[in-house]
């Protein structure tokens, strides 16, 4: 597990989109149930109520942030075990969240991809994202979890030279 930020920005057609990769020595099924079942979910980001399905609502819970907070969620697209995609409205706004898996010979590549609103501020959204995709890849392999001190602010200069 890194610690160093490994996301980029991907900008077509007038549009931001936030990219992180991750990649893990498991068979895809189990990547995907980390990425998409409750009790799995539940280890690295939050539990999730509701029934799942594309179109959809679902409520997410924040298990990591301040106050736990919970946050109304749209499944766009469920292909398991490929891909999902997802809608989320909260105080902070609405977030279009995608993720892909592949896997070749008993590994497994997720390609996150946050689809960025124009008002989304990248040096604060990267970090996040860094250490969420870190907290699951140490839910999977049983690592400790990293601190979010140690993902911002010092991140935060890397993805503002992103943006530029």
């Amino acid at each position: 597990m890194t610690t160093r930020p490994t996301g980029r920005l991907d900008r077509t057609d007038g549009k931001r989109d936030l990219i992180l990769t991750r990649t893990f020595r498991a068979p895809i099924e189990d990547v995907w149930a980390s990425v998409t079942e409750s009790d799995r979910t539940a280890r690295w980001f939050g539990p999730w109520e509701g029934e799942a399905g594309p179109g959809r609502n679902i409520k997410v819970q924040m298990a990591l942030e301040e106050g736990q907070p919970w946050c109304d969620a749209t499944i766009e697209v469920c292909e398991p075990p490929r891909r999902v995609a997802i809608i989320t409205k909260d105080d902070y706004g609405t977030w279009h969240l995608e993720a892909a898996l592949t896997e070749t010979d008993g590994v497994t590549e997720l390609v996150f991809t946050h689809h960025l609103d124009a008002d989304a501020k990248i040096s604060e959204v990267g970090p996040g994202w860094e250490y969420y995709l870190d907290a699951l890849v140490a839910a999977h392999t049983g690592a400790d979890r990293h601190d979010f001190e140690d993902y911002y602010p010092s991140m935060k200069q890397y993805y503002e030279t992103l943006q530029d």
